[in-house]
């Protein structure tokens, strides 16, 4: 029988500033830091651990994968991040209609310069508050 590949457990980021980035993801972001080893930072994102940690060989280069983050209220969560600081590079809208739901997203930048994404699958006919 082969073998059944279960949910995800881990994604890495590789970022230039632990420190920074530790900061990042657990004050401004909120997320729970789970513990921190050395340059390897572990972060729980709803029973998928998030490791934060500088490359193993080579030059810092940002781009990695796009980590992204559902939320409820895609603009009242916007709104709640850019209070702490965070600033946009895409504004929220809509990326794309399905049939009975549309998905909105909005992105912006960690220290190292990484991009992530807040998704909000929202009911048709939503309109974001002004």
């Amino acid at each position: 029988m082969p073998t059944a590949l279960n949910p995800l457990g881990q994604v890495a980021l590789h970022v230039d500033d632990v420190d920074a980035a530790d900061a990042f993801y657990a004050d401004v972001l909120g997320l729970r830091r789970l513990y921190r080893y050395g340059d390897l930072v572990f972060f729980d994102c709803a029973g998928v651990r998030l490791l934060l940690s500088s490359p193993e060989s080579g030059p810092f280069v940002a781009g990695g994968p796009t980590l992204y983050f559902r939320v409820a209220d895609l603009t009242v969560a916007a709104e709640e991040l850019e209070d702490r600081g965070v600033r946009f590079v895409r504004e929220p809208r809509r990326v794309a209609e399905m049939d009975d739901h549309d998905l909105w997203m909005a992105f912006f930048e960690d220290p190292a310069g990484n991009i992530l994404g807040l998704m909000q699958e929202a009911p048709k006919g939503y309109e974001p508050r002004p």
